[in-house]
Order: C-alpha cells, then structure tokens, then sequence
C-alpha cells in the first residue's frame, strides 16, 4: 500500500520532469523607420535620396557606427546573400529597384564580393519585367529565380491539402496517393543562399493580408502553391509552417519594408488612386513584426481614405500562427518602433 501511495505521488512528477520546457517566444520586436519626405516625387522613388535611408536604417538597428560595420553584423563575406524582392506587380507597385540597388551598392561597399549577391523571385520573367535583371546586371550581381532553378527533393512542406499540379511542379505528371501533398523548396535557397534579405512592399493581398515577408518568402520559394493561394485558412497555416522551415526561416538575417509608397487597395495591379506616398523604409530582424504594423497601415489609409473595397486585412490568424511558431511577435503592444536619425 506505501508503495502504490509513493507512486501516485511522485509518478506525475517523474513524467512532468521528462518533459522538455517550451522555448519562450520573444517577448518584444524592433523596428526601425528611416523617412525622408523628399524620397519620392509624383509616386516615383528618387534613387538619390535612398542611400541614406538605408544607410540610416542599417546602423540604428544595429547599433554600429557605419553601414560597412552593420551589415558585418548580419551577414559576412562568405555568405550568399539572396534579396528576395517581390516582383510580380511590377515596379511601381512591388519592390521598388531603386530601393534594392541602394541594398546592393551597400552590400558592395561593405565588401560583400559581387558573385555573392543573387537578387531572386519566384518567376523569371517578373523579375524581367520589373527591371531587376538589368539591374543585376548593371551592378554586376546575379538574378536568379527559383522555379528556374529546379526543385530539391529532399526538402519540402507537407500537408494534407491537394491542388491541381501544374507545368514546373516537381512532382507534375507524377501518380500516386501523396503525389500533390508536397511543396518542394528550391534548390537555389537550399543550395546557393547562406542568408536572405527579404525586401517587401507595402501592398495589399486579399488573402493574406499584405505582400509582406512572411507571405513573399515562403510562396516565393516553393512549387506546388495553387492549393494554398487564395484561400485565407489555407494561408493562414501554409504560410507560416513553410517560414519555419530550417531552409527558409533560418536563413533570413533582414527584413525590409519598402514603405516609400503604401498601396492599400488592387493587390497585384498598380492602382495609384489608392495609393499614399509614406516616403519610408522599415528595419526588422522580425518579419511578424513587420507585417503587423504593414497591415494596420493598411487599415489607417483604408480608413482615412473612406476605402471600400473588398481588400481584406483581416487576416490576423496568419500572424498569430507564426508567433506561435515563435517566427516573431504579432502583438503590437509587443512591438516596440523607433524613428532613425
């Protein structure tokens, strides 16, 4: 009888003390707002006015004294540094050019040796159009785009939501019960990046939310993504199940806004008339952080202009799910957000 009531005791405790403690999530994000009024003219970057908020940017996140010490804080010179921008809605409305070319002539200035500098997207000829390859060009780095560069086998997302396959998925053509369950990363993030710096607009998505970083990146990086685009649940487990792959995730040492313009309404087609010059650039090393206060931007502008259309930031579950995942903060009372001298 002693012996059943010494185990009933100390039983729960044993299996208690086996089990691993959770890892904390972070307790507060920080993000830096590099402004200057002038950076923009007519809804147009001026590339002169860039450098230094970026410059800004850099060194009041970081803490060092020049951009050249900062960005050694970040990556090193034999990192593959990945720009992942988000092409698709074009240069107006996307990631802007002048703000990626101000990105990589500090990555150069720092030293970062050009070979080592890959500005990507998902397809080829949105990277074309939005005139990132001539820049790649011009600059002397690479351009690359990951449905080009083939599909890694061995890496890849999993869940039970079946989509039609298409022409450039891994798996297309292929017969099987599991065949469809899988999104493959691509094998120019799982072996030519060491370090991603993902550079995103202030542009609304109707499901997602905004075209944020969480969103951009993990889309961007994977085949197989018609069973997941477009539907808010879907996303809302996808996006931040696929962030948190080691291969993605891991691998991002900066995230940056481009907030020279915020488009609040029109998604991937350039509508100007909802648009508002906000003349910024915004720092993280926390892109949960980051698209949280993208998409309460969104809903500012949405609410000053009298907007009403169909666009839905709403889409909080996302963010929430990715701070459960511990890829960020996604609340604002645990965000904490500075102006750049």
């Amino acid at each position: 009888m002693r012996l059943i009531c010494w185990l009933c005791f100390f039983f729960p405790l044993l299996t208690l003390a086996q089990t691993p403690p959770a890892r904390p999530a972070p307790a507060h994000a920080r993000v830096v707002v590099a402004q200057d009024d002038a950076a923009t003219s007519a809804f147009e970057p001026r590339p002169e006015k860039i450098p230094a908020l970026v410059q800004r940017g850099l060194t009041n996140l970081t803490g060092r004294t020049s951009a050249t010490a900062a960005w050694r804080s970040l990556v090193s010179t034999q990192d593959t540094v990945g720009i992942k921008v988000f092409s698709a809605p074009g240069a107006g409305s996307g990631t802007r050019p002048a703000v990626v070319e101000a990105v990589v002539k500090s990555l150069l200035a720092a030293g970062q040796p050009p070979k080592k500098i890959i500005i990507w997207d998902k397809q080829w000829a949105d990277l074309r159009r939005a005139g990132f390859v001539d820049l790649a060009r011009r600059l002397g780095v690479r351009a690359a785009a990951s449905a080009a560069s083939g599909w890694d086998e061995k890496v890849f997302y999993e869940s039970p939501y079946l989509g039609q396959l298409v022409y450039g998925d891994l798996e297309f053509n292929r017969k099987g019960d599991t065949v469809g369950r899988k999104s493959f990363v691509s094998k120019l993030v799982t072996r030519d990046l060491t370090k991603i710096i993902s550079i995103a607009p202030l542009l609304n998505h109707n499901t997602a939310g905004v075209c944020g970083h969480l969103y951009s990146l993990a889309l961007g990086s994977v085949d197989n993504t018609l069973r997941l685009d477009g539907d808010t649940l879907r996303l809302a487990t996808a996006v931040p199940e696929l962030y948190a792959l080691p291969a993605l995730g891991d691998r991002v040492a900066l995230n940056i806004v481009d907030a020279l313009i915020c488009q609040y309404q029109g998604e991937q087609v350039g509508r100007l008339h909802y648009s508002t010059a906000l003349n910024q650039l915004r720092f993280s090393t926390d892109p949960v952080a980051l698209d949280i206060l993208s998409l309460q931007e969104l809903d500012r502008q949405r609410g000053e202009k009298g907007s009403t259309g169909t666009s839905n930031t709403n889409c909080w579950q996302l963010y929430q799910n990715a701070s459960l995942l511990e890829i960020g903060v996604s609340h604002p009372r645990q965000i904490t957000v500075e102006t750049a001298k």
